[in-house]
């Protein structure tokens, strides 16, 4: 028979109760701290029976020392699959919305690049709203094959990467469980900054013989957190108006300048540059030798954030002459990032 058909609504929420506490404290848990930490509204009693049929059931047991209860091997287990099955709902549906607004986005953003560079009569770029400073949600251990584990990483965004390492020493499914348990517990809600070596030394000393496997396992959550930049969609319009400034449409320089406006990996640089300034969530202006691309050193940029929240944020950017109308410029930024911000919040409902 199937956990859940054995648990009613009631039990799940306790039993979750139970080992989240536990996690969280290492201590054994009683019914008045699951009556405190839950909102069921029962009484200590009630939930001392309830806690007595899950121990039935094998889902909790009773250290011999104390009154409380901890988790049991099958506990994990139906903790560990329920958090699963929660994740690939959570995102098969925000799939389904992001594939519904993908287009409706991309065809927006190519028309804000094409109406600045009317505007402004200069080169202008968007880059689509991305994750920032992603953070770990959620890992996935599971055997494939003797020798090899699939990882399954879900981070800020709801991206997920899967992944299948080998392994050179073998692993019990109970080994595989406190290992799931370990760096959930350890990394949930961290960053890359955040999982730093101390916190690596930490896990690889708790994994003991296992520790090679948390080390790789580490290197693919790095690489996830990662993964979005390779997927930057960044549009641009108005590459032809540098031939209306004599200093620019110099036969080389507007090459140089248009081939730059058409290189994803250059206009990469830019982006990067931008949201790693002490100020990147402000306007920006590059003059000349400012400029984070090489072949833009005769230009100035003008350079915006606009934001959606929990770290989602795109780029704006407005490429001229030195000598560019920066009044105009800077006011057109401000007023686009504000009708931005509306349009896409209004768009992601």
């Amino acid at each position: 028979m199937d956990d859940k058909d054995q648990l009613d609504g009631r039990k799940i929420i306790i039993l979750k109760a139970i080992i989240k506490t536990y996690l969280e404290t290492g201590e054994p848990v009683g019914s008045r701290t699951i009556s405190k930490y839950t909102d069921l509204n029962l009484s200590s009693a009630t939930i001392r029976n309830e806690m007595s049929d899950l121990e039935e059931m094998g889902y909790i047991m009773q250290p011999h020392t104390s009154a409380g209860r901890i988790p049991s091997d099958k506990g994990y287990r139906f903790y560990v699959n329920t958090i699963l099955q929660e994740k690939e709902d959570e995102f098969t549906e925000i799939k389904d919305l992001m594939i519904k607004r993908v287009d409706r986005v991309e065809s927006m953003l190519k028309q804000v690049a094409k109406l600045l560079a009317q505007n402004t009569n200069y080169a202008a770029m968007i880059s689509a709203p991305q994750y920032h400073h992603n953070k770990l949600k959620f890992i996935q251990l599971s055997k494939v094959d003797e020798g090899k584990l699939l990882v399954v990483i879900v981070v800020e965004g709801n991206i997920i990467k899967n992944t299948i390492i080998p392994i050179r020493s073998e692993l019990s499914d109970e080994g595989i469980l406190n290992l799931n348990i370990l760096l959930n517990n350890a990394l949930n809600g961290l960053s890359i900054e955040e999982i730093n070596l101390e916190v690596i030394s930490r896990l690889k000393t708790q994994a003991g013989p296992h520790s090679e496997v948390v080390d790789r396992v580490l290197s693919e959550v790095a690489a996830a957190i990662r993964a979005d930049d390779e997927d930057l969609q960044i549009y641009t319009s108005g590459a032809t108006n540098i031939f209306k400034y004599p200093e620019l449409s110099d036969g080389e320089k507007a090459s140089q300048l248009i081939g730059a406006l058409e290189q994803k990996e250059l206009l990469q640089e830019l982006v990067d540059d931008v949201n790693s300034s002490e100020s990147s969530s402000g306007i920006q202006v590059y003059i000349g030798d400012e400029a984070p691309v090489q072949t833009m050193k005769d230009c100035s940029i003008v350079t915006a954030n606009y934001e959606l929240g929990e770290g989602l944020r795109g780029t704006i950017g407005i490429i001229g002459p030195k000598r560019m109308d920066y009044e105009k410029v800077l006011n057109t930024l401000r007023n686009l990032m504000t009708q931005l911000d509306t349009i896409l919040k209004k768009d992601e409902r």
